[in-house]
């Protein structure tokens, strides 16, 4: 073949071997990849049959578990707002918040000029025994330095919590020594309590701020209960204001103290699931005495079964602004790897048959929203701003009427308090000014403010060191300049905020809350409707 006849057949040839090509890589790759029509996917399982078919025909490799993990909280996303993925990284927190305790060294910090100060020490626990005391800046955990302007709270968490018995050394720097004092800790169950604080507020009046359902809160509140009866409580206040709620077991026990034997305190009920109602018993302990709570528009779930229960029965008022609106009963479902999903499957409904959820769907980013929508449409400000259906109306026990539709709303409305609010105030409201002078005050005063034992105390003594004239100046060294119109109209609420803050960082919570409730509008509404016979008469049923 000559060469004029090889240019003119070449091309062909080669045309013609790529198609054989073409047809036997075809061929070939049917021969050898896995036969994607013969995999048998699980009846209606569509993204079972998607994952296998991933790990077997996709063209690069993947690692489908990572894939199922991100892809989970998005299938979850077009159910309900509190139908959840927990990854397995993140339950021993869950289980920590709920059980009420966690592995630790038992001091409560805070991060001050970007180092981490100890705020408090926990009576008995492993700082304690060793003789680490407030005021004490820890600088070192394991020889590794963690002051800085990047540390951050979880940061010091991670380093500090950790696994009963195990060991952590920390060095700390304390005024009056030079050097560095070292510490091995030996970590130890820590306490998380639910109850705040109960204390007296007057010579009948027993107050308790429960922040939290969980597992041992019942216990807390009973010993509250039991130590403000000693001290001659014939009526109680029960705070629930920004708790998101937790354990329905706690609340139903709770509850359960105030109510006679046989009352409906919630009942449960879902498509898969027949109802369920929760009764009281006969062991109410405070059956006989008055009772108020107190609620916001970040009280959940839990909260809103315990208002639900005490208006519902008539046993009592209830007093604030529109609860959150969360009655949805999720069960947690572990998996193997120690991850769970926590799936909603009932609704909570309270005695008059009210439905305690509001609606969701139009999404998530909406329900999320509401309270800022609930904010700008004049909710908080005035309880007439609220419009109810007829279809939504229901009765109490007593024939009262009372609304569903999401959230409990409060007998009687206390609108949020703004008439203290000024430039000024806000200025150093975005510096956290008042915080840090009053950590700063106590840090530097500690010997003497050790001596105070009451709130009353603290009052007394900061009045006579006029502590006011010394936060301003203070703030005027961290730029905000004094500003005498801002102080008329914010100075009570920022002195009072500065003394109950002093007294926190020295006695803690029976310090704060004595003297918070000077500027507490709802609390302060609470004690004038608990001495007002006339207006709680007309609500209470007090069931003997």
């Amino acid at each position: 073949m000559n060469r004029k006849q090889i240019s003119i057949y070449l091309p062909i040839l080669i045309a013609v071997s790529v198609i054989i090509g073409i047809i036997l890589g075809n061929n070939l790759s049917q021969l050898h990849q896995p036969s994607l029509q013969n995999l048998t996917p699980p009846r209606g399982n569509k993204l079972s049959t998607i994952v296998e078919l991933i790990n077997q025909a996709y063209v690069d490799s993947v690692e489908t578990d990572e894939l199922v993990e991100k892809t989970i909280p998005e299938l979850l996303k077009n159910l309900d707002p509190h139908t959840a993925y927990i990854p397995a990284r993140d339950m021993q927190e869950v289980h920590e918040e709920m059980q009420g305790n966690f592995g630790g060294i038992g001091v409560q910090f805070s991060i001050h000029n970007d180092t981490v100060q100890v705020i408090d020490v926990v009576s008995g626990g492993p700082s304690s025994k060793l003789g680490i005391l407030p005021g004490d800046r820890i600088v070192t955990v394991n020889d590794s330095v963690i002051a800085g302007i990047d540390i951050k709270n979880q940061d010091v968490l991670t380093v500090l919590r950790g696994e009963k018995g195990t060991k952590v050394r920390i060095g700390v720097k304390r005024r009056s020594i030079d050097e560095l004092i070292e510490f091995e800790i030996t970590r130890g169950d820590i306490p998380i309590y639910s109850i705040d604080v109960s204390y007296m507020i007057d010579d009948s009046t027993g107050f308790i701020k429960v922040n939290r359902f969980a597992e041992k809160t019942y216990d807390e509140f009973i010993n509250g209960i039991s130590k403000l009866k000693a001290e001659g409580a014939e009526k109680f206040i029960i705070d629930l204001r920004g708790n998101p709620g937790g354990y329905l077991a706690s609340v139903v026990s709770m509850v359960n103290e105030f109510l006679s034997e046989g009352k409906l305190i919630v009942y449960t009920e879902g498509k898969s699931q027949p109802r369920k109602t929760y009764t009281s018993t006969e062991s109410g302990i405070v059956k006989d005495k008055e009772v108020i709570v107190l609620i916001d528009e970040y009280s959940a779930s839990a909260s809103e079964i315990f208002a639900g229960a005490i208006q519902d029965n008539d046993r009592g008022i209830v007093v604030g602004r529109r609860s959150f609106g969360k009655g949805l009963v999720q069960e947690q479902i572990p998996f193997r790897d120690g991850s769970a999903l926590r799936l909603t499957v009932a609704r909570y409904y309270t005695p008059s048959g009210r439905s305690i959820q509001k609606p969701y769907e139009e999404g998530n980013m909406d329900y999320y929203h509401d309270i800022i929508n609930r904010a700008e449409h004049g909710e908080f400000q005035v309880a007439d701003s609220i419009h109810f259906a007829d279809s939504l109306k229901y009765e109490t026990a007593g024939g009262r009427i009372v609304y569903g539709g999401g959230g409990i709303m409060p007998d009687y409305f206390v609108s949020a308090d703004t008439t203290g609010y000024s430039g000024y105030f806000s200025k150093i409201t975005q510096k956290a000014l008042v915080y840090h002078f009053a950590f700063q005050y106590s840090d530097e005063h500690r010997e003497q403010l050790n001596m105070l034992k009451t709130a009353a105390e603290f009052v007394d003594y900061l009045d006579k060191k006029q502590i006011m004239n010394q936060f301003v100046a203070y703030a005027e060294k961290e730029g905000v300049k004094r500003d005498s119109k801002g102080l008329k109209a914010s100075g009570k609420i920022i002195e009072t905020q500065i003394k109950a803050y002093i007294a926190r960082n020295i006695i803690g919570e029976e310090g704060f809350f004595p003297i918070i409730k000077d500027i507490d509008e709802t609390l302060k509404e609470a004690i004038r409707l608990s001495h007002s016979k006339k207006q709680l008469s007309q609500l209470l049923a007090v069931t003997n």
